[in-house]
């Protein structure tokens, strides 16, 4: 007496070794997959009903799901390669930029010798911009008015000069931003000026770290000298 198997679709186990997410197993090969669901193919086929065979749309069915599967994992395949090729190709780029200033968000002025670069960031024109700067104890040493400004990023200097006329000594000072325009408060940004001196790559991308800065995205820069 023949064994009737009445099984239609694929089983959902051999689906799901096919896609890695099997408990307790990891994750098989597109030709492993492949070799299981004819072995299944197979084994329906020799112990289906004479009676009433498989529908011939049922196999096409499965070879269309194996197809899918097998797309898939190829694609899934390519991606990583072209992932991996930006990364290598971002890498390189970002290197080029060691040695080389940035402005990137931050509120850090590094005076030396009388002469500081800092930067701000404008969503729109200002007719009205006030910087004040601190030392490292946070007590205010100079208050600039800048004036009117463009929107977009605008590159500023501070000669080291206090209120009181005197030089300040070199440190690395902080910087706060006010701006608007006709009486209505804009939402500037501080941009702090540093040098790259090294490139990261990890799983989260690519980072430049900037003396003064920290460690930032290639995104978050806003001008390269």
């Amino acid at each position: 007496m023949s064994t009737t198997v009445q099984n239609n679709v694929v089983d959902s186990s051999l689906l799901a070794t096919m896609n890695g997410t099997a408990s307790g197993t990891s994750k098989t090969s597109a030709q492993d997959a492949q070799d299981k669901f004819m072995t299944l193919l197979v084994t329906q086929m020799k112990n289906q009903d004479p009676l009433n065979p498989m529908d011939n749309a049922q196999v096409t069915s499965q070879l269309a799901q194996l197809s899918t599967v097998s797309g898939i994992d190829k694609l899934n395949a390519t991606v990583t390669a072209l992932n991996a090729n930006f990364q290598t190709g971002q890498n390189l780029q970002s290197a080029s930029m060691i040695g080389h200033g940035v402005l990137a968000q931050g509120n850090a002025i590094n005076l030396v010798d009388g002469k500081s670069i800092y930067g701000i960031e404008l969503p729109l024109a200002a007719d009205k911009v006030d910087v004040t700067i601190r030392d490292s104890s946070g007590v205010v040493v100079r208050k600039i008015s800048v004036g009117s400004l463009p929107a977009g990023v605008n590159a500023l200097t501070w000669d080291g000069k206090t209120d009181a006329g005197a030089v300040a000594p070199n440190d690395v000072y902080k910087f706060d931003v006010s701006a608007s325009t006709a009486g209505k408060d804009l939402a500037p940004v501080g941009l702090a000026f540093g040098v790259v001196s090294s490139v990261t790559s990890n799983a989260q991308g690519v980072k430049l770290n900037v003396a003064n800065v920290g460690d930032i995205n290639t995104t978050d820069v806003r001008q390269i000298y």
